[in-house]
């Protein structure tokens, strides 16, 4: 028969090593996610702007959109187009 003593000695020890595990895991996450801030940080230092300097392209694509949306708001509201 195994002692108690020991069986609660090796689940406080294997508790004791899980946490170790994991609060080295947590400190390496930690770490690359500030790496990769850093990069992103790098690549890129000033805030882009929303929609400043908009190509051409983009401005079509959302005056699309709009109009789609607004056919779909007539057809929801029952007006014939």
């Amino acid at each position: 028969m195994i002692d108690p003593t020991l069986s609660v000695t090796l689940a406080i020890a294997s508790l004791a090593g899980l946490a170790m595990v994991t609060f080295a895991g947590l400190a390496g996450w930690r770490g690359w996610l500030s790496l990769k801030q850093q990069e992103l940080v790098r690549t890129h230092p000033e805030p882009m702007p929303a929609m400043q300097g908009a190509s051409a392209s983009a401005r079509i694509e959302i005056a699309d959109l709009k109009e789609r949306i607004r056919k779909l708001e007539a057809i929801a509201a029952g007006v014939d187009l």
